[in-house]
């Protein structure tokens, strides 16, 4: 054989080598951004709610409803009206709005701060929880945080 073919073939051979030994080119991906919200779940509660024998306890059924993320609000900002209504909002409007899907759940991307989350039923805005301040269904987010909430709608239940 030819002395320069044999060199050639030993060339090609160890630029292969080298070439294949090489850490394969990585393209740098964008890590996934932390979720920082509120997500939660809408369910209806009806009914007989009543603890008894042979009556097992009631999550609700999730229902689907508009969701209103709140500033902060306190009772004294509102028109409360019976059962968990509010009858309207004083100087302030919803910061975000959502809608829950039919098996109830909801997500709402917000800024760190301190919310008051309210649905909207066919009888007007509710929210039947309130913290020892008269603070309105309030909820914190923080920095990359998820807060987590169950909202119940129970103004036809019976507890």
């Amino acid at each position: 054989m030819n002395k320069t073919f044999i060199y050639l073939a030993l060339l090609l051979f160890g630029f292969s080598l080298t070439v294949c030994a090489q850490k394969p080119v990585r393209k740098k991906v964008k890590k996934a951004t932390t979720f920082q919200g509120i997500c939660g779940n809408v369910v209806e509660k009806r009914g007989n709610q009543m603890p008894g024998p042979g009556a097992p306890k009631s999550g609700g059924i999730p229902v689907e409803r508009d969701v209103l993320i709140f500033p902060l609000l306190n009772i004294s900002q509102v028109d409360a009206g019976d059962n968990g209504f509010i009858n309207s909002v004083r100087d302030a409007k919803p910061v975000k709005t959502a809608k829950s899907d039919k098996n109830g759940k909801f997500c709402i991307y917000l800024p760190v701060g301190r919310y008051s989350v309210i649905v909207k039923e066919p009888k007007g805005l509710y929210a039947n929880l309130s913290d020892t301040k008269n603070n309105i269904f309030p909820v914190s987010v923080g920095k990359g945080e998820m807060a987590n909430v169950t909202v119940e709608i129970s103004h036809q239940a019976v507890f």
